[in-house]
């Protein structure tokens, strides 16, 4: 009999979220009877342990007879168990320095390794991702920072039972009094999120010329959204926006986002971005006099990457610091004088995590655990997410090679 088991997390900050909710592994056992599913007990998870135990799934604190191990965010070496198969969001397939012990840790054990994250279709469309979840979560972030600042309202601070009905809830009540003009960049998955804060809240939606060519005293809660085309242009004024020669050659462009800037009060930042392309708030405009941006709401949060204010990401305990343009540097949260504060929680959807846990336990119910249960490790959406095959790199991560030290 195959054993899964749901492990508890361990990273700091604390994440809430879980693979699946209780009643998601009742209906996986009914429609997999060969397999059985197991928990490991936790006192931070958003479903209690007494909310899986009273459905009458198995809890444990020891998961090593488990075949397959899922989680939400990277494990703790340390809990590593040797030859097992683990499921969960690993940051580590482009490189990333913090995480270079971990993967080496779990190549020298053994393990096969599949990332969340490139659980993706045959048109690449993501599988298992909380971006939207993380849009939605920012932007109520966002305001609550406005609101704080400006004094003109307050937002509750979410709480480990806190739901989306109450988000949407409080951001009704504050619409009123939100006299603002919002820029949110990105057209993917978190910017759709965002998007859906400032439909619910009715706010305008302007096209970028008539955002930036509104009159500056007409109030309201307005808002444009920015692609890639709006915020890059090419440093050769007689060339064109062309997004392969931006791919290839991203040094051949410079931002155009200081125009946007110098009419905007907030800024949810959801756009992607990779080292070498534009930086949109650099030095010069955070001391710009005329850049009237005062909240930034950077859910993308590239640690001085494209927004060079987000010095370090936030926590939901303590989501906010200020940023003084004039010193450059991070000063206390809504500081007096003309700083920005800044939003730049990494784990957004975790103010959500009942919500968050029941959506990614269905994209898992429908896309993964049938793969892994019937043995399809063939499969080209298990092929193109499994990163290590018994200790060792796949074909399509063979990149990695110096990276894991194989």
């Amino acid at each position: 009999m195959m054993k899964i088991g749901i492990i508890k997390e361990t990273k700091c900050p604390v994440d809430n979220r879980v693979a699946l909710a209780p009643e998601q592994i009742v209906a996986l056992q009914k429609r997999y009877p060969q397999v059985e599913f197991l928990v490991q007990r936790s006192e931070i998870r958003a479903y209690h342990d007494d909310e899986y135990e009273a459905l009458g799934i198995t809890l444990t604190d020891d998961v090593t007879d488990c075949d397959v191990l899922f989680g939400i965010k990277e494990a703790d070496i340390s809990t590593l168990i040797p030859g097992k198969h683990y499921v969960f969001f690993g940051h580590i397939a482009k490189k990333q320095p913090y995480n270079q012990p971990l993967i080496r840790a779990m190549a020298a054990k053994g393990l096969t390794f599949s990332d969340y994250e490139y659980f993706v279709d045959d048109d690449n469309v993501r599988l298992c991702a909380f971006g939207w979840w993380a849009g939605v979560v920012g932007a109520y972030n966002s305001f609550r920072a406005y609101g704080l600042k400006t004094g003109r309202f307050e937002l509750p601070k979410p709480d480990l039972k806190f739901t989306m009905e109450k988000l949407l809830e409080g951001l009704s009540g504050i619409a009123p009094y939100c006299d603002c003009r919002i820029v949110v960049t990105g057209n993917g998955r978190v910017s759709h999120g965002a998007q859906h804060v400032l439909e619910h809240m009715h706010a305008v939606r302007l096209s970028p010329e008539e955002f930036l060519n509104r009159d500056e005293k007409a109030g309201g809660l307005v808002y444009t959204v920015l692609t890639l085309e709006d915020l890059v242009a090419p440093v050769d004024q007689e060339k064109c926006f062309d997004r392969e020669e931006f791919r290839n050659a991203p040094s051949s462009y410079r931002s155009g986002f200081a125009r946007y800037a110098r009419k905007a009060d907030m800024l949810v930042s959801c756009h992607f971005w990779a080292p070498g392309q534009p930086v949109y708030v650099d030095e010069d405009l955070l001391r710009d006099p005329d850049m009237k941006i005062r909240v930034i709401g950077d859910i993308t949060c590239d640690i001085k990457g494209s927004i060079l204010s987000t010095v370090r990401s936030s926590t939901h305990d303590e989501p906010f610091y200020d940023f003084d343009p004039v010193r450059m540097e991070e000063c206390e949260a809504f500081s007096p004088g003309d700083t920005i504060t800044v939003m730049a929680v990494d784990t957004c959807p975790n103010a959500l995590a009942l919500d968050t846990s029941r959506y990614f336990g269905e994209t898992l119910s429908e896309h993964v655990l049938p793969l892994i249960i019937e043995g399809r490790m063939d499969d080209p959406v298990m092929q193109r997410a499994t990163i290590l095959k018994d200790g060792m790199l796949t074909e399509r991560y063979g990149y990695l090679k110096d990276y894991v030290g194989l």
